[in-house]
């Protein structure tokens, strides 16, 4: 198999959704220049993200809320109504000079490799995993829906079976909406319970093949580990896709401000080192994340795992160097050394609580009978 491929985009550099909001911080431009600070990203393995075209985005998203993106962006401004219709130019959604530009070209990305990936391989697009848009209007941080339209290009190069696994911390609302009763996609999502946007509960069966595991507040290491052997890995391999797509949301490690899981990134690389062997088409996507170390740091461990790159102990001094030159308005404003000088987290194991255990056994019992 041909080298994994990361796609990125210039875009990402300096583009924020404004001082205030949780996303301005830099995160595409981090991981991309630690991985190439590491050695890990030849040219040969990089691919320029295109911009999606209007055409390519109404596969899912409707052509009155792609013209009123552009018309914002052009503008600057939103009229009321559209404000009303399609949820932006408010304080998740704002008005900012790549509104249209930068989601269309996350969204380019995920479209470019479906294509990359006809004849099989891996590709990475950090700058993908909105998960939460929706056809007519933007939701939770997500102007377009690149993880829907990927799925929806698989779906079109005829294939029958794609697996999408998303663990965030926040539930995958867009797609368990674009794929309700699909029998094609199996939609496996793990989040924090009663998190916003306060979808996808256990019996929540909306999606294709929906298996939604909300975990508890505090969840750790062990019982990240719980829900991977116990339910992620027998439902996709049941399922034998043709394509995975990973959603690698880095906001359900312990730094993050806007979610109150509490794993180390060493849970979200095993996920991952364990489902690219289970298809021969794999998608990685980014997705959430607020704490622009533990976000860059996640996301290189992501590509490490996917080129069976070992980290290293302590960071050489150019990687450090990526990392100390970061900042962000929270506190403490200056991280602990570790997020400076590793990659890898500590393990945080944790125990496993009595209602991760019972929804567990809830979600394998399901399983056996839809197999």
């Amino acid at each position: 198999m041909d080298a994994p491929l990361f796609i990125g985009s210039e875009i990402y550099r300096g583009s924020s959704y404004g001082a205030r909001h949780p996303l301005s911080i830099p995160r595409v431009p981090v991981v991309t220049d630690l991985v190439r600070a590491l050695g890990w990203l030849p040219d040969g393995q990089f691919r320029v993200s295109p911009r999606a075209k209007p055409s390519a985005l109404t596969a899912w998203h409707t052509p009155a809320y792609i013209a009123a993106l552009q018309e914002a962006e052009r503008s600057g401004s939103v009229t009321e109504a559209a404000r009303a219709r399609h949820h932006i130019g408010t304080l998740s959604n704002p008005i900012f000079p790549e509104m249209f530009r930068r989601p269309a070209t996350a969204a380019g990305g995920s479209l470019l490799a479906t294509e990359l990936l006809t004849q099989g391989g891996i590709v990475f697009n950090p700058g993908g995993g909105t998960h939460h848009g929706m056809p007519d209007h933007a939701g939770g941080f997500c102007y377009l829906n690149d993880p829907v339209l990927a799925i929806r290009a698989f779906l079109a190069q005829g294939l029958t079976r794609v697996a999408y696994v998303d663990i965030d911390a926040h539930h995958c609302d867009g797609v368990a909406a674009a794929f309700d009763g699909d029998a094609r996609v199996l939609m496996i999502s793990t989040h924090e319970e009663r998190r916003w946007p306060f979808t996808g509960a256990l019996e929540d069966r909306a999606g294709g093949q929906a298996i939604n595991l909300p975990l508890p507040r505090g969840t750790q290491d062990a019982g990240f580990a719980l829900a991977l052997e116990e339910v992620i890995l027998p439902a996709v391999q049941g399922a034998r896709p043709q394509a995975i797509v990973i959603q690698c949301g880095a906001d359900a490690v312990a730094e993050d401000p806007l979610a109150r899981l509490e794993l180390s990134n060493n849970s979200h690389w095993r996920a991952v080192a364990r489902l690219k062997e289970m298809s021969p088409r794999v998608l990685v996507l980014g997705g959430g994340g607020y704490n622009p170390w533990t976000v860059g740091r996640l996301w290189a461990g992501v590509w490490a795992v996917l080129n069976g790159k070992e980290p290293p102990d302590r960071l050489p001094e150019r990687a450090r160097a990526v990392l100390a030159g970061l900042s962000w308005s929270r506190r403490p404003a200056a991280p602990p050394d570790h997020l400076v000088e590793t990659l890898r987290d500590a393990p945080r194991e944790g125990a496993i609580s009595d209602e991760l255990r019972t929804r567990v056994q809830v979600l394998k019992a399901r399983q056996r009978v839809w197999l």
